[in-house]
């Protein structure tokens, strides 16, 4: 049985790990860490302290459809890649711990109304 870091969850969501091949579970995002787990192989887990999450990078629009998906780069570990259901409300949880332990969050987009949320923005124009 694996122990959960935190003391406190904030949400809970049906997600995908592509940690090699794709395994699905869940994420958990709470006060200590970012984890991912499977209930029916409890070998499938991710256990992120905030601590250790070096920056986090988030695709989310490609010509005007959502992509889920984002990665957790860790100071030891090297970068972990997720998607989730609900990847809206798991970013905004992202973007308050990345202020919390101020690290960095890259957000890949074509959409402007979604880069406006960004502190800063860089454009890239052919290519």
């Amino acid at each position: 049985m694996v122990q959960s870091l935190n003391t406190k969850v904030d949400l809970t969501v049906k997600a995908t790990s592509y940690l090699g091949l794709a395994n699905y579970g869940e994420v958990m995002v709470g006060d200590k860490a970012f984890e991912f787990y499977n209930e029916k192989n409890l070998k499938d887990y991710i256990q992120i302290p905030w601590e250790e999450i070096d920056y986090v990078m988030a695709s989310v629009n490609f010509k005007g459809k959502w992509i889920p998906r984002f990665a957790l780069r860790t100071k030891k570990n090297g970068m972990f890649t997720f998607s989730a259901k609900n990847s809206k409300e798991v970013l905004e949880l992202l973007k308050l711990s990345v202020r919390k332990y101020n690290q960095t969050l890259i957000m890949i987009t074509h959409d402007p109304s979604i880069a406006l949320q960004a502190d800063r923005v860089i454009t890239i124009e052919d290519g």
